[in-house]
């Protein structure tokens, strides 16, 4: 993309009303407008984000075994009144009743609608284990909406949901999620540590919050050092296999990591003293497993195998997909601006024309914009008749994490200048190996 042609309303001065640095940059970097209190247009800088990450999280579900589909936004209070539920979310849940009089609403959640799909084409425990899924945009009026992205009333989800015929099958469902989460979190650059939590309306007994370390987090978090000592890595999962799943799952949750919900200030002591930490968490995930609480209310059956209906046990399974973005940049940023990990950046690496009309560098720069290109990567080249300052300064905001410069006096040498938007490090290559340089990191040799 060329920035001459792309819609990107960068700021230059921080927002007054942007109380975190994630809401300050999504907002002067051009990611997001605010359409009304907490409910925003996502402009094409943040859209990338967004469809990076929502690719990610696609892929690994998929990888596990789960099946994508797509629920509406809207839903029936009926459900919701044959659940029991329709009380429970008080004014969060936003309520519409639609010209015929029926009662609706904008779905902070889809227990029921799930369940309800299920039962209409569900009826034998041979069609066990599902786990079906999908990724919407869900609302919740928040009493006090705040922080950009990071506590929005409209957010982007991943949701999925398990049906198993009893409790063993079904936390193997939730072993398995974790383990998928833990892969998720990591190619997105990130440590999310799973961190035993409240069920809240959900219900359940079995359930774990995955929590990004942040000053800004709005949880306390209670938890032992060691824990961030663990890394997932790339290790080869079967995910049918009860055993491994159970074992990554008791890996990364025997160290103590609690909200400020469910801490225990008995077995917090027992940690030594030094490994003992307190810190803010930002929630980017959760999971449950709340056996038949929906299936019971529902009808939700299965002919088991002795012929007998049997009540299938369930789970759900979240994904913050829009407030990762926020999450991200609070954990990954300087004082210029955002620094995106190589999994979501929504630019695999910028080019900087430092000299704009000088026939040399303008062809150079069509040169590496080309080659990268077809290299199967997209580069952002800032092709602006702007100030070198200017120019780097945009970089740096947008947080890319390569940015190739070009100028007439490297060009005299037949070198351009790589650098790491992270540690800041440049060097100065021939323009073929800048290119090299950049596929490799991306697995585009």
């Amino acid at each position: 993309m060329r920035l001459s042609r792309y819609f990107l309303p960068v700021l230059k001065e921080d927002p007054a009303d942007a109380q975190i640095v994630s809401h300050r940059y999504m907002l002067r970097a051009g990611m997001i407008k605010q359409a009304q209190a907490g409910i925003y247009s996502w402009l094409p800088l943040g859209f990338k984000v967004l469809k990076r990450i929502e690719e990610i999280v696609h892929e690994e579900q998929v990888r596990a075994g789960h099946i994508p589909m797509l629920m509406p936004t809207l839903q029936s209070a009926d459900l919701w009144r044959e659940s029991g539920r329709y009380e429970d979310y008080g004014e969060e849940m936003l309520r519409i009743t639609d010209r015929h009089g029926r009662g609706m609403l904008y779905g902070p959640t889809n227990e029921e609608l799930i369940t309800d799909i299920f039962r209409t084409h569900v009826s034998s425990y041979k069609d066990l284990p599902l786990t079906l899924y999908h990724i919407q945009w869900k609302f919740r009026d928040e009493r006090r909406p705040r922080f950009g992205v990071m506590r929005g009333r409209e957010f982007y989800m991943k949701d999925g949901y398990n049906f198993d015929i009893d409790k063993a099958a079904a936390l193997h469902a939730y072993n398995r999620h974790l383990v998928s989460y833990l892969r998720t979190y990591e190619r997105m650059g990130l440590q999310a540590i799973p961190m035993r939590a409240d069920s809240g309306p959900i219900g359940g007994d079995d359930t774990h919050e995955f929590l990004v370390l942040a000053e800004t987090g709005e949880s306390e978090v209670f938890y032992d050092s060691a824990v961030t000592d663990l890394t997932f890595g790339d290790r080869e999962i079967d995910y049918d296999s009860v055993a491994q799943c159970q074992s990554i799952l008791e890996e990364f949750t025997s160290k103590y990591a609690r909200t400020d919900e469910t801490h225990d200030e008995a077995l917090f002591d027992k940690i030594p003293e030094e490994r003992r930490r307190t810190a803010r968490g930002i929630e980017v995930g959760q999971i449950f497993y709340f056996g038949t609480k929906y299936s019971d209310a529902m009808g939700a059956t299965v002919q088991g195998p002795d012929g007998k209906p049997v009540p299938v046990h369930m789970g759900s399974h979240g994904i913050g997909v829009s407030r990762l973005a926020g999450a991200i940049i609070e954990a990954s940023h300087d004082d210029k601006g955002i620094i995106w990990p190589e999994g979501v950046t929504p630019f695999h690496c910028g080019i900087v024309n430092l000299k704009q009309g000088d026939a040399e560098a303008d062809a150079a720069c069509e040169n590496l914009y080309l080659q990268l290109t077809n290299a199967g990567l997209e580069p952002l080249y800032d092709d602006r008749d702007e100030r070198a300052g200017g120019k780097f300064a945009t970089m740096d905001l947008i947080g890319l994490p390569r940015r190739i410069t070009v100028g007439p006096r490297g060009l005299k040498n037949g070198v351009v200048e790589l650098t790491s938007r992270k540690s800041g490090e440049s060097e100065e290559l021939t323009p073929d190996a800048a290119i090299a340089k950049v596929a490799a990191i991306y697995g585009k040799e």
